[in-house]
């Protein structure tokens, strides 16, 4: 059986090159690929057994810095970590969660990272625009846990590419 010749009974690619002509592909794109998976809402599962004490008290008279250096910390470091010196090793989001079970997942992350020797985490609360109330409660409740964590050194908002001011980014004392 011999081809047909004529475009109405072409196959449809044929068709479609015919109707298209040449083609150029697009130049290449500055993009930067997002290489790690976001990371959802984590709760916390205790597996080892280790029992981690609820040291961090809901009850603040003030809101919290925006940045926080702790004793002993220069203002260089505060500057160092906003500027990515320190890659973020670990990463946590607390969105979603009440503020008992934000407090309960946030201490079992700052354990379990100083387990594994991280250095700078992140913590993602939101920035409050989903708030029944209009107000980031996360966000202040979670600022006012770090700066009572005995093992969190300094914070400050994360970068714009990591969630601004609706993630914290902080670097953490490690006991040798």
């Amino acid at each position: 059986m011999a081809k047909p010749n004529k475009p109405s009974e072409l196959d449809d690619a044929s068709l479609f090159r015919n109707t298209v002509g040449e083609v150029t592909p697009l130049p290449e794109q500055d993009r930067i690929l997002n290489l790690t998976p976001p990371r959802y809402a984590y709760l916390p599962d205790n597996k080892e057994g280790a029992i981690i004490p609820d040291i961090l008290s809901d009850t603040f008279l003030e809101n919290p810095p925006d940045q926080y250096c702790g004793n002993g910390i220069s203002r260089q470091s505060l500057r160092r970590l906003a500027r990515g010196y320190w890659p973020v090793q670990d990463s946590l989001d607390l969105h979603g969660l009440n503020s008992d079970a934000a407090r309960l997942a946030l201490q079992t992350f700052l354990h379990q990272a100083l387990e594994q020797h991280n250095r700078c985490v992140l913590v993602i609360h939101g920035k409050g625009l989903n708030s029944k109330s209009g107000e980031a409660v996360l966000k202040l409740r979670t600022r006012h846990w770090l700066v009572q964590h005995p093992s969190v050194l300094a914070y400050c908002d994360a970068p714009a590419q990591l969630g601004g001011s609706g993630a914290a980014i902080i670097l953490l004392r490690l006991n040798p």
